[in-house]
Parts: C-alpha cells; sequence; structure tokens
C-alpha cells in the first residue's frame, strides 16, 4: 500500500476509528456511504435532523474509490497519448518513440483519488453533524438496526431509515471464467 492508499483509507475509513456511543432516537440512518447516501445524510443534517450513516467498507461508494473518479484519471492519460499520436494532423511534431508509463498512470490515480477523498471524509461528515458508523448494518426491528463492527457494535433506534447500498459487479457463472483472472471495477484499480 502506497502513501496515497494510505491517505485514501485515513479519510475514508480511518483504522483509530471508534463509532460513536448513540444518543437517542435519529430522525435519519443512511445505510450505505456512496454518493446517494452522502448527499442524503449531509442534506438532511443540514435542515436540522439527527443523522447516522453507517458504510461496510469505504465511504465514497464506487464513484471515488473504483468507478467515477479512478476511471476518469485512467482514461485522461490514453486521450492525451492519443491526441499525441495524432499531433502531425494539427502541423506539431512530436519525436518518435512517446511512451506510456502504466505505473506512474496508475500512482497518478491514486494520488488524485486521494486528494479528492477529504470530500467524503468520516471526519467531514462528523463536522456536518452526521454521526458515522463503520460496519455492516442490519434491522433488527421496525425502528432499529444493528451495526456489526469490529469498531464497536452498536445498537441505532430511528425514525426514517434509507438503504443507499449500491451496487456490486455479478460474477457469471461461465464455466471456466473463475481461473482466468478476470477483473471487475472492483478489482481493476488494484
Amino acid at each position: 500500500m502506497d502513501e496515497y492508499n494510505i491517505d485514501l483509507i485515513a479519510n475514508v475509513h480511518p483504522p483509530t476509528w471508534q463509532n460513536p456511543t448513540p444518543s437517542g432516537r435519529y430522525n435519519l440512518v443512511v445505510i450505505g456511504g456512496g454518493s446517494a447516501g452522502l448527499v442524503a445524510a449531509a442534506g438532511a443534517a443540514g435542515l436540522g435532523a439527527k443523522v447516522a450513516l453507517i458504510e461496510k467498507h469505504l465511504i465514497g461508494g464506487d464513484c471515488l474509490n473504483v468507478g467515477c473518479l479512478p476511471s476518469k484519471a485512467v482514461i485522461r492519460p490514453a486521450k492525451v497519448m492519443g491526441q499525441i499520436m495524432e499531433a502531425d494532423k494539427y502541423g506539431i511534431h512530436v519525436p518518435p518513440g512517446a511512451t506510456v508509463d502504466f505505473a506512474q498512470v496508475m500512482q497518478r490515480m491514486r494520488r488524485v483519488r486521494a486528494e479528492v477523498s477529504h470530500h467524503d471524509s468520516a471526519q467531514r461528515f462528523t463536522d456536518l453533524g452526521v454521526d458515522v458508523y463503520f460496519g455492516g448494518g442490519q434491522f433488527i426491528g421496525p425502528d432499529s438496526i444493528e451495526v456489526v463492527s469490529e469498531h464497536g457494535n452498536r445498537t441505532l433506534q430511528f425514525k426514517k431509515a434509507l438503504i443507499s447500498t449500491g451496487s456490486r459487479p455479478m460474477h457469471l457463472p461461465i464455466p471456466g471464467l473463475a481461473e482466468t483472472g478476470y477483473l471487475t471495477n472492483e478489482t481493476v484499480f488494484e
């Protein structure tokens, strides 16, 4: 794990995080800290609601961690290289031999992701008035949910709950696929 991934994790799932002790009933419990969940939690807290956010993995969800941002950070250098290869069409003469250093492309992606991650950080949402819990959420009643986590199990009471758990890649039942070492959006940027 390089310095950029360490910075990312420090923001979106801090290793020393301790789940707070609930202090009464929440107006809203948001399950899932991706784009939709973060907007809902911040918006409700901004309107004065008592809000809890539960995230099982990394705050920021697919967009920050394995989707929008990392893919755009890799696509951009590919487009630049494409433009370099077509530079002669525009009267720009580039010496032959331009290459792409994929390790540097990936390092840049990790740097950009880490730099942006403070916007989705556990601390930022805590500062907005959201109680952030890391762990899996399991409904245990019509108005209660248990957060099971290495950061401390907690039972939360709520008036409303929003499930915004996003998506996961589907592993197709194709014979031999598991042996190919295929990639998904969750593994390609590792």
